[in-house]
């Protein structure tokens, strides 16, 4: 009599256990489990502290926020509600910007560029990482800002009945020189992401696409943008973070006199959420560090929501894919 079939785990950890190796699968499985719930303590830890410490403010009587100086009469939604605008402003801009530069170099590096040229300019835009937020600002402050002057001034002139164009007491110290700076500051990781994801793209995907007649162009876009796009959204996801949290060079290209009318808002000094917390927290104490508070905390929902925003995009993508 034949003997029996031996018997197949049925499931994963009885898989773990039983497989060669045992011992080293299930420290690494714990390993693997305690680091996951290590960033849900920390990340809830972080959302805890924000919301103890910011509590006060939130609960605090309007005629309190009139003894903080830099609020400026405001009560705390009056005063968050321009910082988060120039916050997103400042972010979607550098994204516009970014975001077509990245791809354009990435396909040029993964699909037309030679492989030394395609090393050397991945090289090049990796070190733009390694350049600190200092050195960007210093750059925007020193010279961006006056080269980009004459063009801010025809912008004011010409397309000043547009709320976002009008109202600039220094036309140079604007929220789109920010988006410019912070465009290049977030250029490196965007590049590198969908980078990395063009170079996966099935090889077999790519030559059936070709010997069907298609061009390069032509193949790029059936094989290649097709199979990277959820890549595309994450690596947006991640430089709209970095945008988000950038606090130096924001704070050092709009401190010195910015000053522009949104109409929406009230007219005032309006920078990022990060940039203001750095530069009114050192003389904060009291009621008004708990404001700062809650202006991170404003700022950490935001930034939570973006990537949950972006996962379900990319999850709702791949279940599109997969029902197709």
């Amino acid at each position: 009599m034949a003997s029996a079939a031996p018997d197949v785990p049925r499931d994963r950890t009885s898989a773990l256990r039983d497989a060669p190796g045992k011992t080293g699968n299930i420290v690494f499985a714990g390993i693997s489990t305690g680091a996951g719930l290590v960033i849900l303590a920390v990340l809830a830890a972080v959302a805890g502290f924000l919301l103890i410490r910011s509590w006060p403010a939130l609960v605090a009587e309007t005629d309190q926020y009139a003894e903080i100086d830099f609020m400026r009469g405001h009560d705390l939604l009056g005063y968050i509600a321009p910082l988060i605008f120039g916050t997103a402003l400042s972010s979607v801009l550098a994204l516009l910007i970014a975001v077509p530069l990245s791809i354009g170099i990435a396909l040029f590096i993964s699909h037309y560029a030679p492989r030394r040229a395609a090393q050397g300019l991945g090289y090049l835009i990796d070190l733009l990482a390694a350049i600190p937020s200092v050195i960007y600002g210093m750059w925007g402050y020193a010279w961006l800002m006056p080269f980009l002057e004459p063009f801010f001034q025809w912008l004011s002139a010409t397309l000043g009945f547009i709320p976002l164009f009008a109202g600039y007491t220094r036309p140079a110290t604007n929220i789109l020189t920010v988006g410019i700076v912070l465009a290049v500051m977030i250029l490196p990781i965007i590049t590198a992401t969908i980078r990395e994801v063009f170079l996966q793209t099935p090889r077999l995907h790519e030559e059936a696409s070709l010997a069907l007649g298609s061009t390069r162009w032509e193949m790029i876009r059936q094989a290649v943008f097709p199979f990277g796009r959820s890549g595309i959204i994450s690596a947006s996801m991640l430089g709209l973070g970095r945008a988000l949290g950038e606090t130096m060079a924001v704070l050092m290209i709009l401190s010195p006199g910015y000053l522009i009318n949104f109409y929406l808002l009230q007219p005032g000094q309006h920078q990022s959420i990060a940039a203001n917390i750095a530069n009114q927290f050192p003389e904060a104490s009291g009621l008004s560090a708990d404001v700062l508070m809650a202006t991170g905390l404003a700022l950490f929902i935001i930034t939570f929501g973006v990537n949950l925003l972006a996962r379900w995009v990319i999850a709702r993508r791949a279940e599109f894919s997969g029902a197709n």
